[in-house]
This record gives structure tokens, C-alpha cells and sequence, in this order.
């Protein structure tokens, strides 16, 4: 393994002691990988979103040109619809 230094505040290095001190983590180390695999996580779920969001894009650009509604006649219509299926 590679090793690297990092710097904390005083607030986070106090942390990561008590959570060693505590014993729901064996070193400092093992904090750390834990918060990169999260952070990667993260990482990978906000390219997923934004791949499902430029495929919205992408799809609504594709459908044509938007058309002017009636805000009020068209809740209408939604309310006569949900009415009619009970």
C-alpha cells in the first residue's frame, strides 16, 4: 500500500481517535478507505444521474417543439380523469 498524509483539523482527527478509541474501527486507515469507498460511491451515482438526466435532455429536445397549455383546463381534465377511474 501507498502511503499518504493527509491533514485533518483538530475536530476530525478527534474524530477518527474516538471512533478508534471507541472500537467500531481498527486504525485511522481503515476510516479513511471507508470514507473513499463512500465518496466513490457518491461518485458513481452523480454520473449515473447526470447520464439519466442528459438522456431526458436528449429525449425531450427529440420530441419537438413544447405547446402552450391551459394551466386551468388541464388540472380539469386530470381531476375528470381521476374521478373516472374510481
Amino acid at each position: 500500500m501507498r502511503t499518504l498524509t493527509i491533514s485533518l483539523t483538530p475536530k476530525q482527527a478527534a474524530r477518527l481517535q474516538d471512533a478508534v478509541d471507541g472500537g467500531g474501527y481498527a486504525s485511522n486507515s481503515e476510516i479513511v478507505r471507508e470514507a473513499l469507498r463512500l465518496w466513490e460511491y457518491r461518485e458513481e451515482l452523480r454520473a449515473l444521474e447526470l447520464a439519466q438526466l442528459r438522456q431526458a435532455y436528449d429525449e425531450g429536445i427529440a420530441s419537438g417543439e413544447g405547446q402552450e397549455i391551459d394551466r386551468a383546463a388541464f388540472l380539469r381534465a386530470l381531476k375528470a380523469e381521476h374521478a373516472e377511474r374510481g
